[in-house]
C-alpha cells in the first residue's frame, strides 16, 4: 500500500511488492503460475476459472480461492459526455475487461435491465486502468469503472449512468485469493498480509488526507479528485469492508449472473467452494 503501510506490513513480517496486471486473464495465468502468492481481484474470477469458464487456458485445475473480502465492486456505468442515458448506447460500443469474467455479467445485468445488452457492440480492452483510457480516448461509448476510477472519468465530464448496486442489489467484488496450495504453504504470511490490510486500512481512514495525498502521487489523481476517492473508498458504508468480510448475498449474487450468463452452463448455488474463511479468522479473531 506504499506510503500508506508506515512499516505496517513490515511489522507482520512481510514486504509487500505490488504489481499492476493488464487484465484479468495474465493475473489468473501469472498466479497460476506462481508468479504471484496473492491477488486482489473480482471474485467471479475466481469462479469462473474453478468452474472451467476463464478465457485463459490454464494447464491444470485452478484452486484458486478467496481468502478475505475488499469490497462489492463499487461499481458504475460511466459514458461519453454525449451519451444521456442507458437507452442512448443502443448501437454504440461498450467495453469490458474479459468478455465471460469479471464484471461483465454485471454490465450484461444492467444493459438487459434496459433492454438493449443485445444492441450494444461488445469489446473486451482489458483491466480498469486500460478501459479508462480508452473512454477517454473515445474509443467506446461506455463501461463499468470501480472507485476511484469512475471518479477519474467524472472529472474528466463523462456521464455516470447507472451504478451496479442499484442494478444487482447485494454483490462481492474484489476479493483477496491466492491457490489451495499457496494457502497452506504460507499461511502464516497471508495471515500476516491479511492483519496488515486490516491495519493498513485503519490508518488510511483516520490519515484521510494523506490517503488522497497517497493517489495524488501513485495513480497520477489530481488533488480534488483524489479527496473525494479518498472519502468514497473509506466510506464506513458504501466503501472498503472494514471487516474484510466476503458477503455471502453479494457472492450469491455473482452466482446467479454466472449461471444465468456462463458458457458452458452451469446452475451455481455454493459459496463455501470458493471460500477458505480460516485466514481471515485468525487474523481478526
Amino acid at each position: 500500500m506504499g506510503r500508506a503501510g508506515q512499516g505496517i506490513f513490515a511489522r507482520h513480517g512481510l514486504e509487500v511488492v505490488l504489481e499492476l496486471t493488464p487484465n484479468s486473464r495474465a493475473m489468473a495465468s501469472d498466479l497460476y503460475a506462481g508468479k504471484y502468492d496473492l491477488a486482489l481481484t473480482s471474485v467471479d474470477n475466481i469462479v469462473a476459472y474453478n468452474e472451467g469458464q476463464g478465457e485463459a487456458q490454464l494447464p491444470g485445475p485452478s484452486d484458486f480461492t478467496a481468502f478475505f473480502g475488499v469490497d462489492d465492486g463499487m461499481l458504475s456505468v460511466m459514458a461519453a459526455a454525449d451519451v444521456p442515458d442507458l437507452a442512448a448506447l443502443r448501437g454504440r460500443t461498450v467495453s469490458v475487461d474479459a468478455m465471460t469474467t469479471g464484471f461483465a455479467f454485471v454490465l450484461r445485468e444492467v444493459l438487459g435491465q434496459a433492454g438493449i445488452a443485445d444492441q450494444v457492440e461488445w469489446v473486451a480492452v482489458g483491466g480498469g486502468a486500460q478501459r479508462l483510457a480508452a473512454l477517454l480516448e473515445g474509443k467506446q461509448a461506455a463501461t463499468l469503472l470501480n472507485t476511484p476510477l469512475d471518479l477519474a472519468a467524472e472529472a474528466r465530464g463523462f456521464r455516470r449512468l447507472a451504478r451496479g448496486r442499484d442494478a444487482v442489489g447485494a454483490y462481492q467484488g474484489i476479493v483477496a485469493a491466492a491457490r489451495r496450495g499457496t494457502l497452506a504453504a504460507k499461511r502464516d504470511q497471508l495471515i500476516g498480509f491479511t492483519r496488515g490490510f486490516s491495519e493498513s486500512l485503519l490508518w488510511l481512514d483516520a490519515n484521510r488526507a494523506e490517503a488522497a495525498a497517497i493517489l495524488t502521487a501513485r495513480a497520477n489523481m489530481p488533488a480534488p479528485v483524489a479527496a473525494r476517492a479518498a472519502t468514497a473508498l473509506l466510506d464506513a458504508d458504501r466503501g472498503i469492508y472494514r471487516d474484510l468480510r466476503i458477503d455471502e448475498a453479494g457472492l450469491r449474487t455473482v452466482l446467479r449472473l454466472r449461471s444465468k450468463f456462463a458458457q458452458p452452463a452451469k446452475e451455481l448455488t455454493d459459496p463455501a467452494r470458493y471460500l477458505d474463511l480460516s485466514i481471515r479468522a485468525a487474523a481478526l479473531g
